[in-house]
């Protein structure tokens, strides 16, 4: 009840749990040092946790669905974090989303120095206008992702000249980009699209992330060398040259539907597709319906790369995979016998414990079900029968051995005595 009658007056960074989640207690450590990281840099943001089975209430009135959940509530504002649980990305999120939604950039040297702190930089430049109401909406929404600032033409460094003033631009890649409502949509859209690299490392993390930019968002991946081998692949290196050509030179053609990344060993692909593909490879995935494309010849050039990409933006390449009700079978079962499998190689006796045992007591429970009599009278009648015994047979023996001893019994009696009355009668 204290913290619900005193959040509104504080910003607090809250970790909702539960006692028997295993993940919980591994960010245990974690969020100790993340507390006195931040009361050590005199950070205005309050940390606790919250047992979320024991306060059910306020877990489902902030949204609580898994644990652990990270929330940083800023009055009526409650923000996720959704990134690794890691101490420094956990601290870099709060001191990010705890400040304003729109930071200034004062000066020249202000600016440049940001540029190089940060890989991708969103600005407004201008005065008041409609526009920026629209960035600082966008700002509070987007802040759990990045940063955004606001800067006058004055500030802007010397070599920066905007088609147009006011203008919300973004610094990456050695470069910047300006939005165009026309060309771009909405300005909530493209700075979502917009907040990646050009080209980048891609993990599990990432991969979530892009997931939410768009329905329709292809990705582009360089599947590198297996982690167990270090040797350096030419093929390697050409390949993500190419694909690094393209994103930077071909962006006006592609960026809007397309990123670019490579990622490192190769089980996530295969878990896509069920199978194995040798690396390095590329393959274009789409991350709303989790289908994948293959080029159907080797891409060795920047023209065959193109013409790949082309291709799965028109349609002329087939496309395989998806989350359709039988794909989504088909990729359980692989799965499954991936993990046997895995279990098997990496320790025989542990596999044979863990499902030869089960397996063993299961086929005994079906073999007791299958061999069980149904009916106990049943297995008589079979022996009777067996014997030449009838239940009418039965009977007739019966009578026969009683009528046998009532005989026998009256043949081994005495005679009886038979007494003879005589009756006299007087002659007158």
């Amino acid at each position: 009840n204290r913290f619900k009658d005193t959040r509104m007056n504080d910003i607090w960074l809250v970790d909702f749990y539960a006692p028997w989640c295993g993940y919980c207690k591994k960010l245990e450590p974690v969020w100790a040092d993340v507390g006195a990281e931040l009361k050590a840099s005199g950070s205005p943001v309050r940390v606790g946790k919250m047992d979320a089975t024991a306060y059910s209430g306020m877990s489902s009135e902030f949204g609580v669905r898994g644990y652990p959940t990270i929330k940083l509530l800023k009055g009526e504002l409650a923000y996720n974090y959704k990134g690794p649980r890691t101490k420094d990305d956990i601290v870099e999120f709060t001191n990010r989303v705890s400040g304003p939604a729109v930071r200034p950039l004062p000066s020249k040297q202000m600016f440049e120095h940001m540029l190089k702190r940060h890989d991708v930089l969103f600005v407004y430049v201008g005065g008041e206008s409609p526009l920026k109401e629209k960035y600082i909406d966008v700002a509070t929404e987007l802040i759990v992702y990045t940063y955004f600032f606001s800067a006058s033409e004055e500030a802007l460094p010397e070599s920066m000249a905007l088609p147009e003033i006011p203008s919300v631009a973004v610094f990456k890649d050695g470069s910047y980009f300006t939005y165009d409502e026309y060309e771009d949509g909405s300005l909530s859209s493209w700075i979502n699209k917009e907040r990646f690299q050009g080209y980048l490392q891609i993990d599990g993390f990432t991969l979530y992330e892009l997931g939410e930019t768009g329905p329709s968002r292809f990705l582009i991946k360089v599947f590198c060398f297996d982690r167990k081998s270090l040797t350096f692949d030419f093929r390697l290196f050409r390949l993500k040259s190419l694909i690094q050509m393209v994103a930077k030179d071909y962006r006006q053609h592609f960026n809007r539907d397309f990123q670019f990344g490579h990622m490192d060993g190769s089980d996530y692909i295969n878990s896509l597709i069920m199978g194995e593909v040798k690396v390095p490879s590329v393959i274009i995935l789409n991350t709303s319906n989790e289908q994948y494309f293959l080029p159907d010849g080797p891409t060795e050039t920047l023209e065959d790369l193109v013409s790949f990409i082309t291709g799965v933006l028109n349609g002329s390449v087939q496309a395989y995979g998806g989350d359709g009700i039988v794909q989504r079978v088909k990729r359980i079962a692989f799965d499954a016998r991936s993990t046997i499998m895995s279990v098997f190689r990496s320790s025989p006796v542990l596999g044979c414990f863990l499902f030869g045992l089960p397996l063993g007591v299961i086929s005994l429970m079906c073999y007791g079900i299958c061999t069980a009599d149904s009916d106990p009278d049943a297995g008589d009648m079979e022996l009777m029968k067996r014997e030449g015994f009838t239940d009418e047979e039965e009977e007739e023996e019966d009578d026969e051995e009683q009528r046998r001893t009532a005989q026998l019994e009256v043949a081994q009696s005495p005679p009886e005595k038979t007494t003879i009355d005589i009756c006299y009668q007087p002659v007158a």
